[in-house]
């Protein structure tokens, strides 16, 4: 009898340290909080961002309101330094999320940080090449030997070793320095640089600078911009990943609505970076389901195999770059079927033409 009362004493014990160990478990099926960065900041190094579906979820606050429930915190990282300095986060395991443009993807990439990329954030657009308003330069040419500005290290600077390319030049055919979006424009309108490729409206409408040349919408010359999460995180917390992209998806579907596009632009000029005019002149030509297009699809595959070969060409990276494994659209696709959107955004071909 005492054997029986002993054995069913223990079967007692054992189940109240299983009760006990449960709520640790499932705690340990989710994240404090929800670490993602920006490759950019706004006008003195404000945290905003503007011109893509993340920025639009940031500012009105949709992660937060999903992840409100389960106590997890959002962190929101904005990066003065740009690609490379959300490079050097994720390196120290600062971060779970980044949006990120091609070049610097590419480089961290190259060194063996492991993210899986999981949306598209952006696509096409113009190139304007702006020189300040007293400048004698009337071609390319005319500048050999000046001060060119651009973030290195950034797609900006990939795009600007394309444009040279396409005139017959490299930046050594210049004085190429290194300086962030706001600062670009700044010395644009006091000459401190000679030149820039950058958004101009606010700039020409003020008098400070003009257009040398703008080269309209080439699915071959812009860069696509990406949202991608650590592969560790991703492993651990393949719902949450789910949910942020879900969410994600969301306000691209808002954000591409035309009948919110000043509503949009209004929010994302609050970056100050880049003014209200400079938005909708820049993206009138589009329709904004154009621009903001979550799609992982031929295109977006081509200009990112595209891009680690130009890096390789430019000798911006000295290793080689495999996209074999890097994209997981499985969080995309089953955010487009759960919200009805599989056709919502057009399919781009590797030319940048819609897929009939």
């Amino acid at each position: 009898m005492k054997t029986k009362v002993k054995s069913f004493s223990w079967l007692l014990g054992a189940l109240a340290l299983l009760q006990l160990a449960a709520p640790t478990v499932q705690a340990a099926e989710k994240p404090t909080e929800i670490r993602i960065a920006f490759s950019s900041a706004g006008s003195g190094g404000r945290p905003l961002a503007g011109g893509s579906s993340l920025a639009t979820a940031h500012l009105h606050g949709a992660l937060e309101e999903e992840f409100k429930k389960d106590g997890i915190k959002v962190k929101w990282f904005f990066n003065v330094g740009a690609g490379p300095a959300t490079n050097e986060q994720f390196a120290n395991n600062l971060i779970d999320f980044a949006t990120h443009g091609d070049l610097p993807l590419v480089v961290g990439r190259s060194t063996g940080l492991k993210h899986k990329i999981i949306l598209g954030q952006g696509r096409f657009g113009e190139t304007s090449f702006v020189v300040p308003a007293n400048s004698e330069a009337r071609t390319l040419a005319d500048l050999k030997g000046k001060k060119l500005g651009v973030t290195k290290g950034t797609s900006g600077q990939l795009t600007l070793a394309r444009v040279l390319e396409r005139n017959g030049f490299t930046e050594r055919d210049f004085k190429v320095v290194s300086l962030d979006a706001a600062t670009i424009k700044a010395a644009l309108a006091t000459g401190d640089i000679d030149g820039a490729i950058t958004r101009p409206y606010d700039l020409v409408a003020r008098g400070v600078a003009r257009v040398l040349f703008s080269i309209p919408r080439d699915p071959k010359l812009t860069s696509v911009s990406t949202f991608w999460v650590g592969e560790e995180f991703e492993k651990k917390y393949p719902d949450i990943v789910q949910r942020v992209v879900t969410t994600i998806v969301k306000e691209a579907k808002w954000a591409s609505d035309e009948q919110h596009r000043a509503e949009i632009m209004k929010m994302w000029s609050r970056q100050a970076t880049d003014t209200y005019s400079d938005y909708v002149e820049s993206w009138k030509q589009y329709k904004l389901r154009e621009r903001i297009n979550p799609l992982l699809d031929e295109y977006y595959v081509n200009r990112l195999q595209a891009s680690i070969d130009e890096t390789k060409h430019f000798k911006l990276v000295r290793r080689d770059v495999s996209i074999d494994g890097w994209i997981e659209p499985k969080y995309l696709n089953a955010a487009l079927k759960e919200l009805k959107l599989e056709h919502y955004w057009d399919e781009y071909d590797k030319d940048g033409n819609v897929k009939k």
